[in-house]
């Protein structure tokens, strides 16, 4: 269960008393249709799945840790593999946790599969500065390398296991990330075309 201290961004009870145009309600409650895939989505139902995830999360963490404190000084592989282990839950709970809070932003409330989606690509860039060794991290073990090794081939099947998803929940990443650049693009034309109406204006009143 996530933490007490932690609330939801986006309580339906606020929506009982506030007027949100984004937010809707029907039988099944307050919903609204997510800013990336335009899919209509309950916020009950979404924070009961990060709920669900969370506490996922924290057991296989749990074991990992009670595993890592077990290990014989000579075990060196094994305790890469369960640092490596360690750090794809602890970036997942992050992003997790970031999104739960979050209550200014409507763009964090998403689908499973879009979600899970963002937290593949925040392992990924984890991965990638840890190969860097653009972290300051001094739990590592003795050999990084090899902790970049184990990210690199496990944390899709940790995320899969973590999410209960089916494998070709990955295989659609590439939605979310052309969404994200169809918006990108299209506020940057519109803010061209703003630029030239108003130098147009300007251009008129001398």
């Amino acid at each position: 269960m996530i933490a007490k201290e932690m609330k939801r961004g986006f309580p339906t009870e606020r929506f009982a008393k506030t007027v949100e145009p984004r937010v809707k309600r029907d039988d099944g409650g307050f919903f609204i249709y997510t800013l990336s895939e335009n899919v209509k989505i309950y916020l009950d139902d979404y924070y009961a799945f990060l709920e669900q995830v969370e506490q996922r999360g924290l057991d296989d963490l749990k074991d990992t840790k009670a595993k890592l404190a077990d290990l014989a000084p000579h075990q060196i592989e094994l305790r890469a593999y369960l640092t490596a282990r360690r750090k794809v839950l602890e970036v997942l709970l992050r992003t997790l946790y970031d999104f739960y809070t979050e209550a200014n932003n409507f763009g964090v409330v998403m689908t499973p599969w879009c979600f899970g989606t963002v937290v593949l690509e925040k392992v990924e860039a984890y991965r990638d500065r840890l190969s860097k060794g653009d972290t300051n991290e001094d739990d590592l073990t003795d050999y990084p390398f090899d902790v970049v090794r184990y990210v690199d081939e496990i944390h899709r099947k940790i995320l899969l296991d973590t999410f209960q998803f089916p494998e070709k929940a990955f295989s659609m990443r590439w939605q979310y990330s052309e969404l994200l650049k169809r918006y990108s693009k299209a506020l940057t034309n519109i803010s061209t075309s703003l630029q030239s109406v108003m130098m147009l204006v300007k251009s008129y009143g001398r």
